[in-house]
């Protein structure tokens, strides 16, 4: 095989850059260069409770966040307490809500952590639930899809699905998922 000096040197260059990489690399060294461009994840918003319903919601979320390399987002809202005469024990049951939002959170979060392996964003928020979900949306700016759990027919009590899927239909940008919580973890399993 016929070479030429430059292609010999070229060769002999190339070599010489791969071992000083290779080198670098052993020593644990950073080896600079191009910066890959950052990869936009994709992030579920769960909206939970502690509730039946949102525990399934937490759970489809979570695991479509890990297997679409995506990540995981879970806002509990407090309701206002109404209590205006008495202020005092207005900010203490607030403070006990916070409390108790946080404890479930954490719950959550480790629940969340076990299932998959993600480490959740939390995030309490005070306020009229629809308008919380909104605001938390806008201010966040990166989340992609909203997930919420629906009570079965005989047990709905609240009015936060058809809110959503009335009022937001025209201003949510993002998609809205609402996850049965009648849904075994198997069912759940085999849809996220």
């Amino acid at each position: 095989m016929f070479m030429t000096l430059a292609s010999a040197l070229r060769a002999r260059q190339s070599f010489a850059v791969a071992s000083d990489t290779l080198t670098a690399i052993d020593r644990g060294d950073l080896i600079t260069g191009p910066a890959p461009a950052p990869v936009e994840r994709f992030k579920f918003m769960v909206c939970v409770d502690g509730s039946p319903q949102s525990r399934a919601a937490l759970r489809f979320a979570a695991l479509r966040a890990r297997n679409t390399g995506g990540l995981l987002s879970l806002l509990h809202i407090n309701e206002p307490v109404e209590c205006h005469e008495w202020m005092s024990i207005a900010a203490a049951m607030e403070e006990e809500q916070r409390e108790e939002a946080e404890l479930l959170l954490h719950d959550l979060a480790g629940d969340v952590n076990m299932l998959t392996g993600l480490v959740p964003e939390l995030h309490i928020r005070r306020g009229a639930i629809g308008a919380e979900i909104l605001a938390a949306i806008r201010e966040g700016g990166d989340i992609h899809a909203l997930v919420v759990g629906a009570a079965p027919p005989a047990q709905r009590r609240g009015k936060l699905i058809s809110w959503l899927a009335s009022e937001l239909a025209g201003s949510l940008e993002i998609p809205l998922v609402v996850v049965p919580g009648n849904l075994t973890a198997a069912q759940i399993d085999r849809l996220a």
